[in-house]
């Protein structure tokens, strides 16, 4: 099984507003079609941050004209997006597939993993990408590798908003990082909570996401 891994930063519609609003999102492409000259993608996200922040993304993405057939439903989005120019997603085909969600950081950078069982596929995929001349572009690996270790998502464990918000802090903030960013006292500070109150939730966070890590 091929891997390829990359970093890449856009003029993407997504990625400026995680930017912007300091979110992050998951999200994976549906689909994408060319028509009457622009190039068409659907594609499902879900935004993650603090309430303010989510909000304001989700009400700006309303205003934006490169975005169509828009749904919201409490932090997830469903629509189509629709540009003059080539973004990443354009160039996917069904001969490949995601290993992980593409994931988008607070500056708006975005992971993408993909694989295929032919080296060939990914390579097109990869040399349609850089003619595209974009901002950032990253191999991080590209890589022929055992199926054991290819990663396949799971379905996301139901956690508590407080669950939710105290283990994306500990990821964004570096807690999980070796060397550590930072500590638990100082998360708990930052969610304005004491620091057993925040140990408990993101005990219990852990708990329910690990399992679903587990390699079978």
């Amino acid at each position: 099984m091929w891997i390829l891994k990359l970093k890449i930063k856009h003029d993407c519609t997504i990625g400026n507003k995680c930017k912007k609003f300091k979110c992050i999102s998951y999200s994976l492409p549906l689909g994408n079609w060319k028509e009457e000259g622009h190039y068409f993608t659907s594609e499902r996200h879900t935004i993650e941050g603090d309430i303010k922040s989510v909000k304001d993304f989700l009400t700006d993405i309303k205003k934006d004209k490169r975005i169509t057939n828009l749904e919201i439903s409490a932090n997830t989005l469903f629509f189509i997006g629709k540009s003059r120019d080539r973004i990443p997603s354009s160039f996917y085909n069904q001969k490949m597939f995601f290993t992980k969600p593409v994931f988008v950081d607070k500056q708006g950078y975005e992971y993408w993993e993909m694989a295929s069982y032919d080296r060939d596929v990914l390579s097109e995929f990869l040399n349609g990408v850089k003619k595209q001349n974009y901002e950032h572009l990253e191999i991080l690996q590209f890589k022929n590798i055992q199926l054991n270790n290819v990663y396949f998502p799971a379905i996301a464990p139901d956690l508590t908003d407080k669950q939710k918000r105290a283990f994306e802090l500990a990821v964004w903030e570096g807690y999980y990082d070796i060397p550590k960013r930072i500590d638990l006292k100082k998360l708990a500070q930052l969610m304005k909570i004491s620091l057993a109150t925040f140990q408990e939730h993101l005990k219990r966070a852990e708990a329910k996401i690990v399992p679903k890590l587990r390699v079978f």
